[in-house]
């Protein structure tokens, strides 16, 4: 049964990721954590557990995506290049900043991020085009501020990524595209990470690698690869303010669950 829940989760995550082209990450950990909890595993590493895993699983999410936009042409990759040098850095302090935070307060932290995400989808906030991209020191050192924060929240990126690009002037398509392609080195570092640091961790259920809970992995990793294309049909057939308000809406109750 459980297995069956990380199955249908994976395939909510991809449908959504594929609707409103932000990681799947964002309903991910809030689940794993409620399903963590029901499982019983401990409170000091479940929430560590479902970040590790949230961001394992956007691995295999992410090729698909990358190879999507790929054959449209839409990657700018020697942007993609600076930022993953500030990334992998960005990645691994991250997950070792989550590491050294108690798992009650991370909750918050990360439903704060889910509210403030929540907000913004409500309110259509989107930077306005500034300057063309910066110097590889500027995309060094935003990829580092993004792979920092995706480690903590357990996400690839998507919703700092595609802001500050279009801010940069990129059009909305080329943000999109280029923000999956750094998803992938974002979630492989903070993966591995995560998958260290918890390594000799004692409380850790079996089947664990880490903060990395294999059953769930492998749930997830299996439905949402093929249910993200199918969200990506879909999101071309509903109307688009809809569907961003009713998901503003599901990260409000998530966010606000979290901090009560």
């Amino acid at each position: 049964m459980e297995f069956v829940l990380y199955l249908l989760l994976g395939a909510c995550a991809g449908v959504l990721a594929g609707l409103f082209g932000v990681g799947g990450g964002i309903i991910i950990v809030p689940v794993l954590v409620f399903s963590f909890t029901l499982q019983g595993f401990d409170a000091s590493i479940l929430t560590h557990l479902a970040v590790g895993t949230s961001l394992a699983t956007i691995v295999f999410t992410s090729i698909n995506a990358v190879l999507e936009h790929h054959r449209k042409g839409a990657v700018q990759w020697p942007v993609f290049l600076w930022m993953t040098v500030g990334i992998l850095i960005g990645a691994a302090i991250g997950a070792k900043t989550a590491s050294l935070i108690q798992g009650p307060l991370l909750q918050k932290i990360i439903g704060v991020f889910a509210l403030l995400v929540a907000l913004q989808m409500t309110l259509d906030l989107k930077p306005k085009g500034r300057g063309g991209v910066p110097g590889k020191p500027g995309l060094i050192g935003a990829g580092g501020v993004i792979g920092w924060a995706s480690a903590i929240f357990g996400i690839g990126g998507g919703s700092l990524t595609v802001p500050f690009l279009t801010w940069r002037s990129l059009s909305m398509q080329q943000a999109v595209a280029t923000s999956s392609a750094c998803g992938l080195p974002i979630a492989l570092a903070s993966t591995l990470s995560f998958m260290v640091l918890g390594w000799s961790e004692p409380y850790l259920p079996a089947h664990s690698l880490g903060y990395v809970y294999l059953p769930a992995l492998m749930g997830i990793a299996v439905t949402s690869m093929f249910f993200a294309r199918f969200g990506a049909r879909l999101a071309h057939r509903l109307s688009p303010r809809l569907l961003k308000r009713l998901f503003a809406a599901l990260l409000f109750c998530v966010g606000l669950s979290f901090l009560i």
